[in-house]
């Protein structure tokens, strides 16, 4: 029994001193270097270590893995929290590419759109054929107008008082993704319906009315879903709780799907599409709406798996149906 104790002992004191750790890539499953780590080192200690090696890396740019299949590894995580970690353990390294910071990206890829939209809004004479024939511009075009940047105007505010981000920076080839995305469509939707040659929705005043509530209807849900996201994770940390409603009626959503502030922005866009009666609002809606599905259902299974208790009838963006 002595020597069982001084065994545990003698493997407990190898664990708190040195050891070498085996950093393979995984893209071909050569090594790259090879660290001496304590116990108590952090995963940062290790990229630390690696970097001196590659001075062209950062923390936020490199990824570390168990295994392929695994979830990246936290900076804070210490190498004495997995039994696994012996010398000559493994761990599997990607390049993510260059970085940018969240924010930054959110702030391009929102201010864009208002500066752009205005741009056919306020000089359309920069803009179309026959400048002597351009009609002043009509109640819904004004309409149309604010709504937009008022969208885009809120979602700069959000980024920079209200978001926390979970991870501090995305590949910087997103900037120009994104950007393209969203100042295409910005330029596209706001040539047609600030076009001299646009005409009025169907049902006139009234369809303009109904998609102007509907509008704001999903604006204020955006808002508020936001703001409960946001206190749902105190500044500074990346702690994740199970969302839920607060004193707010526009987050009971949150009782119906996981993501609903995907949920109320689909809403907006489908307010502002019936508002200008244009093709490509409907056609951003729908290509907007399909890429927040997606994200929606990342988020919803990453929830389930993470908390055991999570709510079984909870879809991802749309109640009762994904």
């Amino acid at each position: 029994e002595y020597k069982s104790y001084l065994s545990f002992s003698v493997a407990q004191a190898l664990r708190v001193f040195n050891m070498k750790i085996d950093i393979v890539s995984g893209r071909d499953g050569k090594t790259i270097l090879t660290v001496d780590v304590s116990a108590k080192d952090t995963i940062l200690d290790v990229k630390k270590q690696h970097i001196k090696s590659k001075p062209y890396l950062y923390p936020s740019r490199m990824s570390y893995k168990l295994s392929l299949k695994d979830k990246a590894l936290s900076d804070d995580i210490t190498i004495g929290s997995f039994e696994q970690f012996t010398d000559g353990s493994v761990i599997y390294f990607k390049d993510l590419g260059p970085q940018i910071g969240w924010g930054t990206v959110f702030l391009a890829e929102y201010t864009g759109p208002v500066f752009i939209y205005l741009l056919f809004y306020l000089q359309p004479k920069l803009i179309y054929y026959d400048t002597a024939t351009i009609p002043p511009l009509t109640f819904t075009q004004k309409l149309a107008c604010c709504c937009w940047v008022g969208h885009y105007v809120k979602r700069v505010l959000e980024t920079i008082f209200v978001h926390r981000f979970s991870k501090a920076t995305m590949p910087v080839m997103n900037l120009f993704k994104n950007c393209t995305y969203y100042w295409g469509f910005a330029g596209s939707i706001s040539y047609f319906i600030n076009h001299p040659l646009y005409t009025q929705p169907g049902y006139g005043d009234n369809q303009v009315l109904l998609g102007l509530s509907i509008f704001l209807f999903g604006e204020l849900g955006n808002f508020s879903t936001h703001l409960a996201f946001k206190y749902m994770r105190p500044s500074g940390t990346k702690t994740r709780v199970i969302p839920k409603p607060n004193g707010n009626p526009c987050t009971l959503l949150f009782n119906l799907v996981s993501c609903p502030n995907y949920t109320y922005e689909i809403i907006s866009w489908i307010g502002f599409t019936v508002l200008s009666q244009t093709f490509l609002a409907g056609l951003f809606t729908v290509v907007g709406g399909a890429q927040m599905a997606q994200w929606a259902l990342g988020k919803h299974r990453a929830y389930k798996k993470e908390f055991s208790d999570y709510p079984k009838n909870r879809k991802s963006i749309i109640p009762f149906i994904l």
